[in-house]
């Protein structure tokens, strides 16, 4: 049970990152077209950081 849920939780929190990931590059698309690749990498960085944490928080 324990095991489904920290799954769940994971799966969840990837989610969130993968939703929030694409609106930041969407409203940089809207803004601004020549910064994308700048503010991809930083977005993807983040988004590893943040599941890295997850990951050794339920470890």
């Amino acid at each position: 049970m324990q095991k489904g849920t920290m799954n769940f939780i994971k799966g969840m929190g990837a989610g969130m990152i993968a939703g929030a990931a694409v609106t930041m590059l969407g409203k940089s698309v809207m803004d601004n077209g020549h910064s994308i690749t700048k503010g991809s990498a930083k977005i993807v960085k983040a988004a590893g950081d943040f599941i890295d944490g997850i990951q050794t928080m339920f470890k």
